[in-house]
């Protein structure tokens, strides 16, 4: 099929009494304002769907109507488009031959994009009509920067190789912004960010560099030939972070901020020494996204109702616990976001600080000059504080602290390291905390986890193995036949892995008069008994089966948190 010829959108929707000719009148008043396309615009302004509009054109047009996000694109046809005009013009190129190619277009009577791209690829256009927002994932997925890595990684590797220079006097000079190594740090993380990667690692082996991305939780892999270049790029990303860059005997911290893709990321940086050189992990802070609301966490709605009602206490301690990367540090943040007022003083204790809090005084802990969890803790009680947020109890002195605080008038939250919320009190009779003052001041524990989402884009109903049938029948008595068990078949949409972000599941447990008089007792045995006998307390594994049966997750996840 040719090219279209121009179409008016406006007048044909009015024709078709889609639209009013009044609402074509402010639609392209508005236009004029913004300087967006006429059918954005009329979406913007909901006087009509995405959906009906793109059904619209297609049936106006005689061009089929596709879900990019569910077509099995290859990767190699859509880099014959240069990316550039991908961008520029939001299309995507789906299929190519001698004869013509499959254009996906989010405005498909946009002349000036099809002249140009028949110009630049020469052949006859076929077009598609797609969604703007699944089209604009596309390209982000379809020119995602592991190829451009490995070329600027062998870029780099051969500039070292022919010129003996000194990495430290070329890298210190910032004005060298064309330098191979920061092209290479600029596209891992362009990359990162357009996989929602959480930490990017860079290690030395003996003959390759791997670099690796958590994404929802899991390491994924690009391994380079070119190991000659992982000092350089240590000594660039040490100086970013304003670090020793002749000290490679010694782990490092450091951070530093960065703007890609117009977000701001505040980067953690942690060096280790190994046996090949330096290893280094960045956790990647996306500040652009904002504190999540406690609604938006993800917990069942009685179970947040419960931890609502704990948090609007004047005094009383709150403990989230589990381990690194379960989100404590998200819940708390939301937490304090729900009781952060201007009637209330807010003092946090935190190794590092994350996320800036308005109106909350952070302090970020310093070990190096004594600057530790209890020593701050000790000043801030000297602050007049409502509030006081410990990042974590590493040690009786700090737990008695925080412990007395929460007796004598103080709201106090803080996190533990323990497998779950039964445990987390006896963790703390452990640390040598008197019973009878823990029951005074402990109020709830939160224990959490993260389970990975099937993506939703293409789920599809699976059998489960006999194991695990065997499994759900013997520890929880359900019935496998009963439910209607999920898993992501893998789509371009969630880069064929079949989860797509995560949810959190949660253990609440608030103190009862049969919990608080194991406490007093010392008693941890008999603490562990009554906790897991109070009434509404569910397990981990029981609220993730939740999850399975709605869909969101699949039974491998639960098993994988319930370390079965």
């Amino acid at each position: 099929m040719e090219p279209q010829r121009k179409i008016r959108i406006g007048d044909l929707l009015v024709q078709n009494r889609i639209i009013s000719h009044d609402q074509l009148i402010n639609a392209l008043s508005e236009q004029k304002k913004t300087g967006r396309k006429l059918g954005r615009t009329l979406i913007d302004l909901n006087y009509i769907s995405e959906t009906d509009l793109l059904n619209f054109l297609s049936r106006q047009l005689q061009i089929p109507f596709l879900d990019i996000a569910q077509y099995k694109r290859k990767p190699e046809v859509c880099k014959e488009l240069p990316e550039n005009l991908a961008r520029r013009f939001r299309v995507m190129l789906l299929e190519s031959n001698p004869h013509d190619i499959l254009l996906a277009m989010a405005d498909p009577t946009d002349l000036m994009g099809l002249d140009e791209i028949s110009r630049v690829l020469k052949k006859r256009i076929r077009q598609a009509v797609v969604r703007e927002s699944d089209l604009l994932t596309a390209i982000d997925q379809a020119y995602r920067r592991t190829e451009e890595i490995s070329n600027l990684a062998e870029q780099l590797s051969d500039e070292l190789s022919e010129h003996n220079f000194d990495f430290n006097n070329l890298l210190s000079n910032v004005e060298i912004s064309d330098a191979p190594v920061v092209k290479l740090l600029q596209s891992i993380f362009e990359d990162a960010v357009q996989t929602s990667a959480s930490d990017i690692h860079i290690e030395p082996d003996e003959k390759v560099l791997r670099i690796r991305q958590r994404i929802d939780g899991v390491l994924n892999e690009q391994v380079l030939d070119s190991i000659n270049i992982a000092p350089a790029l240590v000594v660039r990303l040490k100086l970013m972070c304003g670090l020793n860059i002749s000290e490679k005997r010694l782990p490092q911290d450091g951070r530093f901020s960065i703007r890609i893709k117009n977000k701001n990321l505040d980067v953690r940086l942690s060096t280790l020494p190994i046996q090949n050189g330096e290893s280094i992990v960045m956790r990647i802070l996306d500040q652009s996204k904002g504190l999540l609301d406690l609604e938006l966490l993800g917990m069942p709605a009685e179970l947040l109702t419960r931890f609502k009602a704990h948090i609007r206490n004047p005094h009383g301690l709150i403990l989230v616990t589990g381990p690194t990367g379960s989100g404590k540090t998200t819940t708390l943040y939301a937490a304090l976001s729900a009781v952060n007022f201007p009637q209330t003083k807010i003092i946090t204790a935190e190794d590092p600080v994350e996320y800036s809090l308005p109106r909350v005084n952070q302090a970020q802990i310093n070990e190096k000059i004594g600057l530790s969890f209890a020593s701050v803790l000790r000043s801030a009680l000297r602050q007049d504080p409502d509030v006081i947020l410990v990042g974590e109890i590493r040690d009786r002195e700090t737990a008695e602290i925080a412990v007395r605080a929460s007796i004598t008038g103080h709201l106090v939250f803080s996190t533990l390291h323990t497998n779950g919320a039964v445990e987390t009190a006896t963790r703390l009779l452990d640390m040598g905390i008197e019973g009878y003052i823990l029951a005074s001041s402990l109020k709830v524990i939160v224990a959490q986890r993260l389970v990975r989402k099937i993506c939703d884009r293409c789920a599809e109903t699976v059998a489960i193995k006999e194991d695990q049938t065997i499994w759900l029948e013997q520890s929880f008595g359900l019935r496998a036949s009963e439910i209607a068990f999920k898993k992501g078949a893998g789509c371009q949409h969630c880069n064929h892995i079949g989860y797509r972000g995560r949810v959190g599941v949660y253990e609440l447990l608030e103190m009862r008069h049969e919990t608080l008089d194991a406490l007093r007792r010392n008693d941890s045995a008999g603490f562990i008994a009554a906790a897991r006998a109070t009434p509404g307390f569910k397990t981990f594994t029981e609220q993730a089966l939740e999850l399975v049966k709605q869909g969101a997750t699949t039974l491998h996840e639960v098993m994988r948190i319930s370390e079965v």
